[in-house]
């Protein structure tokens, strides 16, 4: 894909003029804030594809691939999930095969049953441009209600790190005869490292109660993301055979009885910890000078626990050897939204966020936002400078008006609250589209558009002044 068509949009969501957005206020840089994609059923992996697009996973069963430039996507991968996604399981953690420009394919993990018995499977599947199709189970564990990870990072060596929970039964963990609560390494085409630390074996690490995060720092180190129970969520490094202590062992060694197991397992001791627990989530390592505030930190979501009180994005600063935490800053605490997943565009040095609603487990519609460096963008390419916003007053109270670069003919539109009710739907066939929304509550809602590209969204508020 061409770099700058990656980047800008003749019109786009994305791509709006600076005037009218939120900025946010990052040490020196400003950072604006867009809408990029709205409207899908609890996003919980997102990346940057080596194909200059985002992709995502949503828990309800799909996979989607996002123009970063327009907000368009389209569903690449549909599967049936265990309890159609209401609940922890579902479609979960996703990584592209490092090779792919030879060797398209797309790893997935997602879990198939019903109730709180069934399957994970561990999938790859080869992308032809157009979907991901020729499904090639390579691990199939025991799905739970609660607690099946996972997320999947490859690594410099080409071979695939899992992470899976304990699904509920906690006495896994310290277990060598079960995969669960472990992080597990494979080859690319399933088998087993010749290197791990226990011969013929997928497991790489134990003591694992639900990670739910891995990054790939500096110099090679693993980061990972780990819930607690009631205390110490856990920010950890990975070490290939290292038990983390779970069950016996929470957050660091500093019990009598945690002090005994530690000691005679070698146990590994987070570099950070929070208690009460404030669900720590998706992680990505962030060094690109766009923000220079946050080079050489790992971007940590956070759900904010099954209260809601601490939904956050977390700056952890590292030390220059990577192998510490100095000091943690947060933000976007104010949207009251449960984060679960971060990207990072490798041009502009933007980052995506995706939400999750406000309410344990997730809610829908949820939202992934872009925060982007505007001064940075512009001049990595050119930028046009004539944009329109999409949706316009907004927030509005007697009426809505849409705008797009392109005349359109007969595309359909459907207007949904963030209820998930349908509140307006029928045909563009112009540039433009205008709603009378004199009868509509005060709230947030966004219009989806399908046309030939995919579905784009915008949303938008109402505020009623009577």
């Amino acid at each position: 894909m061409n770099l700058k068509s990656a980047l800008l949009g003749v019109f786009s969501l994305a791509s709006l003029a600076a005037t009218g957005q939120t900025t946010w206020e990052i040490g020196n840089t400003t950072l604006t804030e867009y809408d990029l994609v709205t409207g899908m059923q609890i996003p919980w992996e997102i990346l940057w594809g080596p194909d200059d697009h985002l992709w995502m996973t949503s828990r309800k069963g799909e996979v989607l691939r996002i123009d970063p430039a327009t907000g368009d996507y389209t569903t690449v991968l549909e599967k049936n999930v265990m309890n159609g996604g209401n609940g922890e399981p579902g479609m979960l953690g996703m990584a592209m095969h490092p090779e792919w420009e030879t060797t398209p394919k797309v790893y997935v993990v997602y879990c198939s049953g019903s109730s709180w018995n069934g399957q994970e499977y561990l999938s790859v599947f080869d992308w032809n441009g157009t979907e991901l199709v020729n499904e090639q189970y390579l691990l199939t564990l025991d799905a739970g209600g609660i607690h099946n990870g996972s997320r999947l990072l490859v690594l410099p060596d080409n071979t695939l790190l899992m992470t899976a929970g304990d699904v509920g039964s906690s006495g896994l963990a310290q277990s060598m005869n079960s995969l669960q609560g472990k992080t597990l390494r494979l080859n690319l085409d399933g088998s087993i490292p010749a290197d791990n630390p226990f011969p013929d074996s997928y497991i790489y690490t134990l003591g694992n109660r639900n990670s739910q995060g891995l990054a790939l720092g500096p110099n090679g180190i693993v980061y990972a993301s780990e819930h607690g129970q009631n205390s110490d969520d856990e920010f950890n490094i990975i070490e290939a055979g290292g038990n983390y202590g779970w069950p016996q062992v929470e957050g660091f060694c500093n019990t009598s009885a945690e002090l005994d197991f530690c000691e005679e397992n070698n146990v590994v001791e987070p570099l950070k910890a929070w208690t009460p627990c404030i669900a720590v989530n998706g992680i990505e390592y962030y060094n690109h000078e766009a923000i220079p505030e946050w080079q050489h930190s790992v971007l940590l979501s956070v759900l904010g626990g099954l209260g809601g009180q601490y939904e956050r994005l977390s700056v952890l600063h590292l030390t220059d050897n990577g192998f510490d935490v100095t000091s943690e800053d947060q933000y976007f605490s104010s949207f009251n939204q449960r984060i679960r997943d971060i990207a990072v565009n490798p041009y502009t040095g933007s980052v995506y966020v995706a939400f999750n609603g406000p309410s344990y487990p997730g809610s829908g519609p949820n939202i992934i936002k872009e925060f982007r460096n505007e001064a940075f963008a512009s001049s990595v390419a050119e930028r046009p400078s004539d944009l329109k916003p999409m949706a316009f007053p907004n927030p509005c109270s007697d009426r809505i008006q849409f705008e797009w670069e392109h005349e359109l003919r007969d595309v359909k539109y459907t207007v949904y609250a963030f209820t998930g009710e349908s509140v307006a739907q029928g045909q563009v066939n112009n540039r433009q589209l205008t709603l009378d929304t004199k009868g509509w509550s005060s709230g947030s809602y966004f219009i989806a558009l399908t046309h030939a590209q995919g579905t784009r969204t915008a949303t938008f508020q109402v505020v009623r002044t009577e």
